[in-house]
């Protein structure tokens, strides 16, 4: 096996791991296992000839996350952007530690984790198109039953931080799916 392969391997065995589960088309998945696949196919569409530490990258981006909650940092502002900043932290460093057992150098390892970690977002294509790819994920997955937890502003505040962080190509693939029609008429809100 050679080591992307085994890289994935390890990845996925980890994400495997979640104990929240997702059903899709009849099938049940961990959770955050099947958000790597989906987060990696959006890669493979956005980006084709996508590099190895692209492709690393889109299969550990939230490599498990369930393992720090929102739940356990405290309220508002602040703790949001802690816990966001501490779990980023916590997906390179775990996805670097699967790519040194997989046989992986310093320097790709370091590059998987520029791209995790979001360096650079808007002059590095990379993690652009990784930016792009969790925002398809979002909008294809989850849009619809965070649309429905939250108040409409809220909805509507996300959508537009999400769109100002996507390029051309990822708002214009993002106008092309499926949404309800209240699904719809929240997002026209938020781009006017």
């Amino acid at each position: 096996m050679n080591r992307i392969d085994r890289a994935i391997e390890l990845f996925d065995a980890y994400n495997q791991q979640d104990p929240r589960k997702i059903e899709w088309e009849g099938v049940n998945y961990a959770s955050e296992y099947f958000y790597a696949l989906q987060l990696y196919n959006w890669v493979l569409k956005l980006e084709p000839a996508a590099s190895e530490s692209l492709l690393l990258a889109s299969r550990a981006q939230h490599i498990g996350r369930w393992k720090s909650p929102r739940t356990s940092y405290p309220d508002g502002k602040a703790g949001y952007l802690n816990w966001r900043s501490d779990l980023k932290r916590f997906h390179a460093d775990t996805a670097g530690a699967l790519m040194m057992e997989a046989g992986y150098d310093a320097e790709t390892i370091a590059s998987v984790q520029r791209i995790i970690l979001k360096d650079h977002i808007k002059t590095d294509h990379e993690v652009q198109v990784m930016e792009d790819a969790l925002c398809l994920v979002f909008l294809q997955f989850q849009y619809e039953e965070f649309m429905l937890l939250h108040d409409e502003a809220k909805v509507i505040r996300i959508l537009q931080k999400s769109w100002k962080k996507m390029s051309v190509q990822g708002r214009e693939v993002a106008l092309t799916l499926h949404y309800s029609d209240s699904g719809k008429a929240i997002i026209q809100k938020a781009l006017l």
